[in-house]
């Protein structure tokens, strides 16, 4: 995740202020010293960072905070509920006009990522029921019109392209004819970038701006550039004008700043947020959401939107059967590994269950799925119903042919064997589950709207 430095000095403050009893003034000032220098070390801006703290240590101070029973909680309330402010308050969603075909113009500087963007955009609307149509309106970077039609084919998305014209306004206004004639209710144009901000590229976005007047510009936002991502931000909005940014890269060893100054320095919500680089890791920005993140607190209802989103129903109802009956094998825990891959990675899942960040010892390698895959693959239908024809000479064969070793074999059929066991006892005891949300601070009611 991209706040994973802050994040980890933040969930420590956090940490050390929910066990105190008690807080003084002098305490106070010692976690908003650390918390500022988390923020600045995140690359914040400084009069962002220096407004933040000042309105956390007016909030504590004047509320009687410091004299309640549970000060060290009330102050990491006031933590969690000012990020969710920095980060812009609420969820903004793209306003579909009632009289389709929607535009959707994504701008920004060349390497943010716009091309891949227009196509992750296009495939989650697409999700929402809607039917989008790309567009390729760079007409001077080298294979940017292939690089569109290639992620257009992956997706089984249209592109309209006109490799004859390098008049942009030309090829916006011809595209939305064939939207209207295909019925076709979103567009989104992938417009050109530069390497900086020149006078040329603003001209050129103003004047498709003028020609198509799009119902939302998007700018497309590299969120490992840090500060100078803010500053495009901020350049791009008074030259041009924009309704929302799209933080690429949050995947990335980045320190997160651009996401937490950008909302305050353009005054533009962070409306999307692309988290990997397959096409389906782009999602909504919850700013409470990423805040609960940040500060190790979890974010269960993403984890259960990628879950609807991912899993076969027909699946879980077979295997529901099938675990009433205790009869979980390895066929459906290969099932079950790649619906879970759909997901994302099983590191950023495990990062948003609640209380997992306290579980300092344990790492989780994304290649390691990869290698079980492989040797489940290698096994026969028979051998993977029943694990225990797994012999000695069965499992150097599984070994060959799977790239591994008999004794990674051994280790994972013995970690199979516990989730069996566990399988067992989740379905023999009603009771477990409700001991494991209480565990990781789920509150039930909170769940009560999603399906399992």
């Amino acid at each position: 995740m991209a706040f994973e430095g802050l994040s980890a000095r933040l969930q420590e403050i956090t940490r050390k202020l929910s066990g105190k009893a008690r807080i003084s003034e002098d305490d106070l000032k010692e976690v908003l010293r650390e918390v500022k220098l988390a923020l600045l070390e995140a690359d914040v801006n400084y009069k962002i960072v220096k407004d933040f703290v000042k309105v956390i240590e007016e909030k504590a101070l004047g509320q009687d905070v410091l004299k309640s029973l549970t000060p060290g909680q009330q102050v990491v309330k006031i933590v969690k509920d000012e990020l969710v402010s920095l980060l812009g308050g609420e969820e903004t969603k793209i306003n579909f006009t009632p009289n389709p075909p929607t535009v959707i113009m994504l701008i920004g500087l060349n390497g943010a990522g716009k091309t891949t963007t227009a196509g992750k955009l296009a495939n989650l609307i697409r999700k929402q029921g809607k039917k989008p149509l790309l567009v390729a309106c760079d007409v001077y970077r080298p294979a940017a019109i292939k690089q569109l039609q290639v992620v257009g084919k992956q997706l089984d998305i249209p592109v309209y392209t006109n490799e004859n014209t390098k008049d942009v306004n030309l090829i916006a206004k011809q595209a939305y004819s064939q939207a209207i004639s295909k019925l076709n209710d979103v567009i989104i144009l992938d417009t050109a970038g530069r390497l900086q901000i020149d006078e040329e590229l603003m001209q050129e976005l103003k004047d498709l701006k003028a020609s198509i007047k799009p119902h939302e510009i998007l700018l497309v936002v590299d969120s490992m550039t840090g500060q100078d991502a803010v500053n495009v931000a901020d350049t791009f909005n008074k030259e041009v004008g924009i309704d929302g940014i799209v933080l690429t890269k949050l995947d990335g060893d980045t320190r997160g700043g651009a996401a937490l100054s950008v909302k305050t320095i353009t005054g533009r919500p962070i409306k999307f947020a692309a988290t990997g680089e397959k096409l389906s890791d782009i999602e909504v920005f919850h700013p409470e959401r990423m805040a609960s993140r940040i500060l190790g607190m979890g974010d269960v209802l993403s984890i259960i939107e990628k879950a609807e989103e991912a899993f076969d129903m027909e699946e879980a109802e077979k295997l529901e059967k099938k675990l009433k009956k205790q009869n979980f094998d390895l066929e459906d825990y290969l099932a079950q590994l790649r619906q879970m891959k759909k997901m994302g990675s099983f590191s950023s899942i495990l990062k948003m269950i609640p209380g997992f960040n306290k579980l300092k010892d344990i790492e989780i390698d994304d290649k390691e799925f990869v290698k079980i895959e492989a040797i489940i693959c290698s096994m026969t239908t028979e051998e993977r119903r029943n694990p225990k024809l797994l012999n000695g000479s069965r499992r150097l064969r599984i070994a060959k042919g799977s790239g591994t070793t008999v004794e990674q074999i051994n280790k994972f059929m013995k970690s199979f064997e516990m989730t069996q066991k566990m399988m067992k006892d989740m379905t023999s005891n009603k009771g477990m589950m409700k001991k494991m949300m209480k565990n990781m601070n789920i509150d039930e009611s909170s769940l009560k709207d999603f399906k399992f």
